[in-house]
């Protein structure tokens, strides 16, 4: 049966004297982002999106308002997503060398197949202020049933209830990230193509963001 790698946007927003403030962060490597992430396991997308947020941001103090949506993808030819976590082996073989481990829902290329594996190519970019260099690549075989073409990304529109800073620092996924609040009215440049996520929100709540129906 085919497997789609289902992924999660959290719209967090707050209310403020300047009116709606939306939470993004900053990544150190890979510019202003909205928190999101990969649906785990028998997880369903509304268990997924509050500990996404819970992990990404450190905040527990919030409630989904609605669902947005979802937008389904077919990955371009000769790239995957990866479904579950996969050790990297270096040969198409489960006996040879395993020397590193590739998490679920990151994006791999595609460039050889041999006896139900698929040889892949994960590369980490630095990206500040403009992708400049790879910064670290992983070249391996792993099992064509870790491997999908199609993702499926939920998102949603939460509210955050209880007390924050206007700026703090969280380490997940190995960086540190730093969140901050901003007015809805006037966001900072988003990195592509996560700004145009912004659209499910503009279309399902435009009262939020200043527009009108």
């Amino acid at each position: 049966m085919h497997r789609v790698a289902e992924k999660v946007t959290a719209f967090v927003t707050r209310s403020s004297e300047s009116g709606l403030d939306l939470l993004l962060f900053e990544h150190p490597h890979a510019g202003i982002q909205i928190p999101a992430g990969t649906v785990e396991g028998d997880e369903a997308p509304e268990e997924a999106v509050i500990r996404e947020v819970a992990e990404e941001t450190g905040l527990s103090s919030v409630a989904i308002c609605c669902y947005l949506g979802y937008d389904e993808e077919r990955l371009p030819e000769g790239y995957r997503v990866i479904l579950d976590p996969s050790k990297v082996y270096a040969r198409p073989d489960l006996t040879s060398f395993d020397w590193a481990q590739l998490r679920r829902g990151i994006h791999v290329e595609v460039t050889r197949a041999e006896k139900g594996f698929s040889q892949v190519k994960y590369e980490e970019l630095d990206r500040v202020p403009n992708p400049q260099y790879v910064s670290m690549c992983i070249i391996g075989w792993v099992p064509d049933r870790v491997l999908s073409r199609t993702q499926r990304r939920h998102f949603f529109h939460l509210e955050s209830s209880g007390h924050s800073e206007g700026r703090w620092t969280v380490r997940a996924d190995s960086h540190l990230f730093t969140l901050f609040w901003a007015p809805l009215r006037d966001l900072p440049e988003i990195v592509y193509p996560q700004s145009k996520w912004l659209e499910h929100l503009r279309e399902r709540c435009p009262e939020l963001m200043g527009f009108r129906r």
